[in-house]
Order: structure tokens, then C-alpha cells, then sequence
């Protein structure tokens, strides 16, 4: 029922032997629009990236201090419960 029916005689498919008549046109390259980058836009982009990089230095280094600092005063619980 759910098996496939084959022909006892398939046919070979078609060669393919079109040739065309005329060749590919070559595709136009388009450029794109002329954006202008002032020397502002590009201070305010180092600035903005000079900033970034530095809070997440900051949050980094605040991540590390907590983590040590959670460590040490669970090893000095540790030590005063005993």
C-alpha cells in the first residue's frame, strides 16, 4: 500500500540541448550612494567606542572583586561556625 509503483521500462530523462542564441548580457555593476563621514562622525564613534570598552572593563573588574570577595567570606564563615 504504502510501497512505490516503478514502471517495468523507465524511460531515460531528456538530455538538456538548448543552446542560446545569444550570449549572457554582463551584469551593470551599481555602486552605491556616496555616504559622507565628516571627521565629528568619526571622533564620535572612537569616543563612543573608547567609553564602552572601558565600562565593561569596569563591570568586568566589579564582577572578579565581588566573586573574590564572596569567596573569602565564605571561607571566614566557614572557619568562626567551626
Amino acid at each position: 500500500m504504502f510501497l512505490p509503483k516503478y514502471s517495468d521500462n523507465p524511460t531515460p530523462p531528456s538530455a538538456h540541448t538548448h543552446t542560446p542564441a545569444d550570449p549572457m548580457p554582463v551584469p551593470v555593476r551599481r555602486s552605491l550612494p556616496p555616504v559622507a563621514i565628516d571627521r565629528n562622525t568619526v571622533v564620535a564613534l572612537v569616543v563612543g567606542g573608547v567609553v564602552l570598552t572601558a565600562l565593561l572593563a569596569a563591570v568586568a573588574v566589579t564582577a572578579i572583586s565581588v566573586a573574590i570577595a564572596a569567596v573569602v567570606l565564605r571561607s571566614v564563615l566557614r572557619d568562626q561556625s567551626r
